[in-house]
């Protein structure tokens, strides 16, 4: 795991994660896994596409969590 990346679910963040800090740990995810920090003109299109895919994969998982002895909020 990229030691950037924090938790993005309460209680290691006091509330929800924001779409920046969500979209921001894509994008480190994406930079770690195929090594660019910004990719070439020509894999701009699929890099940017992962971290779409990452960032709404994201949202699902912390909609989808269940954090027992934590209050919901949504």
């Amino acid at each position: 795991m990229c030691r950037s990346i924090k938790t993005l679910r309460p209680p290691a963040i006091p509330e929800e994660a924001t779409e920046e800090e969500i979209r921001a740990a894509a994008l480190q995810f994406v930079r770690k896994v195929s090594g660019f920090r910004a990719p070439a003109a020509h894999n701009q299109e699929v890099f940017d596409r992962a971290v779409d895919e990452i960032t709404e994969a994201t949202v699902r998982l912390l909609d989808g969590l269940e954090v027992r002895g934590a209050v919901r909020t949504s």
